[in-house]
C-alpha cells in the first residue's frame, strides 16, 4: 500500500527547540523555563504567520508531557509525544478560535478543565488565532486564565495581538515572534531540497525566500509546489516568477528603459504583451513598484550583500540595475513610486482596469514634465537668498491705460484693506499734483472743432460710430449699442443702424435707449433732430466690441474752467474731511459724484482701495 503524501511544511515541522529557525531568543527563554521548572500558567505567542507559533506551542507541550520530561529533547515515542505529533486531542487540545469564538464555546472548555490529564502531567489548551474570540468569550475566560487549576496550561497564539484585550495580555507571558531572515530560510530550504532530492538553483531558493515574506511555512509550501518542475531540468528564478505570476526582470528592465527614454509607444506595447499573457493590471503595477523600490535601495546602498538580502536583485542583474538607477535622482524614484501607488489604488476601485494601466504607463513615460520637488526647492532657496541679500525685486505688472471716463452721478468707495495714515497722505499729495498738471494742460489746450460731416467709407464710418458711442453717457446703453448694433450709414442727413433680432430693434426705438442715442448724435455731429433709422438685418454684426469710457463734454473753455475749479474745491473739502475722520477702514458711499469721478480718472479708472 502506497504511503499518503505529506506536504513539506507538515513533514518538516520542527519537533524540538533545536529545529525552530530564527527565534533564538524565544527558544532560549522557554528552554531556561523548562530547565528551572518555572512553568507559567498562560503564554501568549504573537507574530506573523508561518514563524513558528503553533510549532513552539506543540514543542512546549511535548517537553512538559513527555515521559522523560520535563525535558528539552522529547523522546517522540511515548504516548504523550505521539498524541501531540498525530494531533490527537487527549491532553493537548488545539482550538481554532475563529470557529469557536462564542461564549458558549468558552464555557464548554471551562467545564472540561477540571478533569485530570490522561497520559501527561498537564492538560494544555492551545487556542489559535485567539483574537477572534468575542468580548463575552474573553470575559468568560478571564478569571480561569488568571487562576487555572494546577495542572492546566493555556497557550494563546495570534497574528494580531492588538485585538486581544489588555486584561488577557496582562495575565500571560508574552513572546513576540519575528520574521525569519532570508538567509535562515534559504539554509533550511537547502537542507530540505537535499533531503527530497529537488533539483533547484540557489538563486531560485533566494527568490522563494524573498517571496515568503519571512514565513517558513509559506516558503516550504512554495518549494513543495515548484518541486514537480525539477524532474527534467534545474528549477531557476524564471520558473518561480512564472509560478507566482510575476513579471520577469528583463521585462521590468525594458519598461524602465522606456520610462527613461520617454518612449510611450513602446512602453504601451510592452504592457499590452504582459496583459495578454494573463497578468492583472494591479499585479503589473505592484511589480513595477517592487522594481523601483529595489532600484532605490541600489542607489542608496553600497553594500552588495545587504542589497541582495533586501531586494529581488542578484549578482547577475546588479550592474544593469545600478546603471538604470544612476539615470534617476532619489526624488524622481520616490515620485515614480508615489505615482504607481496612486494608480494601484485607482485600478483596484475601477471597472476599466486596463484603461487606468495605460494611463499609468503614459504618465510614467512623461515623468520629466511633472513638477519636481528638487526644482521647487531650488527656486525657494533662490528666493530666500534674494530676500536675505536685499536685492529682491517683485515682478512688475503692466497695467493697460484706459481713457478718461465721464463723471458719474454717484460712486461708492470700498476698502478691502485699511491703509496707514502715511500711505493715504502720499496718495493725497499724488492726486493733488495730478490735478494741478491736468488743469494746466487743459488751459493750454485749444478747443478742437466738432466733426460735422462723415462719409460712408467702412473704416471712417466705424471710427465715427465709435466716437458717437463714446458720447453716450449711460454705460448700459453704450454697451447695448456697442455689442448689438451695426452701423449701415452715417451722415448729416441720415443715420441707419441695424440689429440682428427684432427684440433689439424694438428696444432701440423706444424709451431711454433711443433718447440717449439721439442726444449723443446731436452733440457729436452738432445737428438737431437727427434722422435715425433703425432696421432689422439678420446678418448684422457689431462694428465695435469695446467702447472706452466717454470724455466730459463742455460747451466752452470758460465752462470747463469753472467746472474743474468747482471739482477741485470739492475734492479738497473731501480730502480734509477724510483727514479729520482719520481715514476709516471702509467708506461705503460718498455723495460727491463729480469729485469721485475725478479721483477715479486720476488713478487710471480704478477706485482707491
Amino acid at each position: 500500500m502506497e504511503t499518503k503524501y505529506i506536504p513539506l511544511y507538515r513533514k518538516y515541522r520542527p519537533q524540538n527547540f533545536h529545529d525552530l529557525i530564527g527565534q533564538e531568543n524565544i527558544v532560549h527563554a522557554l528552554s531556561n523555563a523548562i530547565e528551572l521548572n518555572r512553568i507559567a500558567h498562560a503564554y501568549l505567542l504573537c507574530g506573523p504567520r508561518g514563524t513558528g507559533k503553533t510549532s513552539s506551542a506543540r514543542i512546549l507541550a511535548k517537553s512538559l508531557n513527555c515521559k522523560e520530561g520535563p525535558t528539552l529533547t522529547p523522546c517522540g515515542k511515548c504516548p504523550a509525544c505521539l498524541d501531540i505529533m498525530n494531533s490527537i486531542p487527549v491532553d493537548v487540545i488545539e482550538i481554532d478560535a475563529a470557529s469557536n469564538r462564542s461564549v458558549e464555546d468558552t464555557q464548554a472548555i471551562l467545564e472540561k478543565i477540571q478533569y485530570v490529564p490522561v497520559n501527561g502531567r498537564y492538560k494544555i489548551y492551545v487556542i489559535d488565532e485567539v483574537h477572534m474570540l468575542s468580548n463575552h468569550a474573553f470575559n468568560a475566560l478571564l478569571k480561569t486564565l488568571e487562576e487555572p487549576p494546577e495542572n492546566v496550561i493555556f497557550i494563546l497564539a495570534t497574528t494580531e495581538p492588538h485585538k486581544v484585550l489588555d486584561t488577557i495580555i496582562s495575565r500571560c507571558q508574552r513572546f513576540d515572534f519575528r520574521r525569519i531572515t532570508t538567509d535562515d530560510i534559504v539554509k533550511r530550504l537547502e537542507y530540505i531540497a537535499g533531503e527530497e532530492k529537488i533539483n533547484i538553483s540557489k538563486e531560485a531558493l533566494y527568490s522563494i525566500a524573498k517571496n515568503s515574506q519571512g514565513g517558513m511555512r509559506d516558503a516550504l509550501a512554495l518549494l513543495d509546489q515548484i518541486s514537480v518542475l525539477g524532474i527534467n531540468k534545474q528549477i531557476d528564478t524564471n520558473d518561480i516568477n512564472e509560478l507566482l505570476g510575476k513579471i520577469s526582470y528583463d521585462t521590468l528592465s525594458e519598461i524602465t528603459k522606456c520610462i527613461i527614454e520617454s518612449d510611450c509607444s513602446k512602453s504601451i506595447m510592452l504592457i499590452d504583451n504582459i496583459y495578454s499573457k494573463g497578468n492583472e493590471p494591479v499585479q503589473i503595477v505592484s511589480n513595477l513598484i517592487q522594481y523601483f523600490r529595489d532600484m532605490m535601495i541600489v542607489k542608496n546602498c553600497s553594500d552588495k550583500d545587504l542589497i541582495f538580502s533586501l531586494t529581488q536583485i542578484n549578482e547577475v542583474n546588479y550592474e544593469k540595475t545600478k546603471q538604470q538607477a544612476d539615470k534617476f535622482s532619489v526624488a524622481e524614484i520616490i515620485q515614480i513610486i508615489d505615482r504607481l501607488s496612486y494608480y494601484s489604488v485607482q485600478i483596484k476601485d475601477t471597472t476599466n482596469k486596463y484603461l487606468w494601466l495605460e494611463l499609468c504607463i503614459v504618465d510614467l513615460t512623461n515623468y520629466k514634465n511633472l513638477p519636481s520637488s528638487d526644482n521647487l526647492l531650488r527656486r525657494i532657496e533662490e528666493l530666500e537668498q534674494k530676500l536675505a541679500s536685499g536685492n529682491f525685486e517683485p515682478a512688475k505688472i503692466t497695467v493697460k491705460p484706459v481713457q478718461e471716463k465721464q463723471i458719474n452721478n454717484s460712486i461708492s468707495f470700498e476698502h478691502t484693506k485699511p491703509k496707514s495714515t502715511e500711505e493715504n497722505t502720499a496718495e493725497i499729495k499724488s492726486a493733488e499734483t495730478k490735478i494741478s498738471q491736468q488743469n494746466t494742460a487743459s488751459e493750454k489746450e485749444e478747443e478742437k472743432p466738432q466733426t460735422t460731416k462723415a462719409n460712408t467709407n467702412p473704416d471712417d464710418m466705424q471710427n465715427l460710430w465709435t466716437s458717437i458711442l463714446q458720447s453716450i453717457e449711460s454705460p448700459p446703453t453704450r454697451a447695448f449699442y456697442s455689442n448689438l448694433a451695426h452701423p449701415v450709414e452715417i451722415n448729416e442727413n441720415k443715420i441707419t443702424i441695424a440689429f440682428k433680432k427684432e427684440m433689439f430693434v424694438k428696444q432701440a426705438k423706444e424709451g431711454s435707449k433711443k433718447t440717449a442715442l439721439v442726444d449723443a448724435i446731436s452733440r457729436y455731429l452738432n445737428i438737431s433732430n437727427p434722422n435715425i433709422n433703425i432696421i432689422l438685418n439678420e446678418n448684422a454684426q457689431s462694428a465695435v466690441k469695446t467702447i472706452p469710457p466717454a470724455a466730459p463734454i463742455y460747451e466752452n473753455k470758460e465752462e470747463e474752467h469753472n467746472i474743474r475749479k468747482q471739482e477741485e474745491e470739492e475734492y479738497h473739502n473731501f480730502i480734509e474731511s477724510k483727514k479729520e475722520q482719520e481715514i476709516k477702514p471702509q467708506i461705503s458711499s460718498v455723495d460727491s459724484s463729480s469729485q469721485a469721478a475725478m479721483v477715479k480718472e486720476l488713478f487710471n479708472g480704478k477706485y482707491i482701495e
